[in-house]
């Protein structure tokens, strides 16, 4: 694989941002077995056939750009199944506005799709683009997720932080309001728009999985096509999210052209 670690001068936020960024490539496997004799193994190449799908994969608070990389088997997740990742530092700042300060949604929303697609061979495609995260970055998955839901064909969230962080006499919108992913969810699924399926996991012995379960419950009520994991055994941890990372690449629906290969020796 190829892992290219950017910095990068960000016209939304005017200053340098931090950006992983996984692309999948040649294998070692792939790349000697012509050489091992095997005529009908094609030669090893760097051209890309057509561009990827792309998951950005939000991290949880307190990490940054490089946490699912040093925690988890994304990296060779991505690889075996054909798909690029986008990892930000997310600067504790959920994902959305600071009052004052950065404009971060705009920053997540606009800004970082833009430079991955143009500077890397990633689809735009809404079809061909997912979104997920961890606790705090499983809010950010579904905030980002409910609010354009035309861009994403599948949402993740793995132990997500579903209630709003923040005092609401402070943040507007916090509560019942554009930062409140029930309020959103609600409001576009009750709006007609094409809200895609969501994937929402929680370890049963975690802090927030009533939390989660009651926001499930609000999904179903809703008609959302949810696909509900409750795991036992689990509380607030990598080693789950390192799990449900690699089910929910497997659970997501690819249309894209490496689909149909299914997975990749490594």
């Amino acid at each position: 694989m190829a892992v290219f670690q950017c910095n990068v001068i960000s016209y939304v936020l005017t200053r340098t941002v931090d950006i992983t960024v996984i692309i999948p490539s040649t294998t070692i496997p792939e790349s000697m077995a012509s050489l091992m004799g095997n005529a009908d193994a094609p030669a090893p190449s760097h051209v890309v056939k057509e561009k990827y799908p792309v998951l950005y994969l939000m991290h949880g608070m307190g990490n940054n750009h490089a946490q699912w990389r040093g925690y988890t088997n994304v990296e060779l997740f991505a690889e075996e199944r054909n798909i690029a990742v986008v990892m930000i530092s997310g600067e504790n700042k959920f994902y959305r506005d600071v009052p004052g300060s950065d404009k971060f949604f705009d920053f997540v929303s606009k800004e970082v799709p833009e430079f991955v697609t143009n500077y890397f061979p990633i689809s735009d495609a809404s079809e061909h683009s997912y979104i997920a995260g961890l606790s705090m970055g499983g809010y950010g998955a579904l905030l980002h997720g409910f609010s354009n839901p035309e861009r994403f064909a599948a949402i993740g969230s793995f132990s997500g932080a579903v209630m709003p962080a923040g005092d609401p006499k402070e943040i507007e919108g916090l509560v019942d309001g554009p930062l409140d992913v029930s309020w959103l969810a609600k409001k576009a699924l009750n709006g007609g728009r094409k809200v895609p399926p969501l994937y929402i996991a929680c370890g049963e012995d975690d802090f927030l999985f009533k939390l989660n379960a009651e926001f499930v419950d609000t999904l179903k009520e809703h008609h959302a096509d949810v696909t509900w994991v409750p795991v036992p055994g689990f509380t607030h941890e990598w080693r789950f999210w390192n799990q449900q990372v690699e089910a929910f690449l497997e659970w997501i629906p690819r249309t894209d052209g490496y689909a149909a290969a299914g997975k990749r020796k490594i």
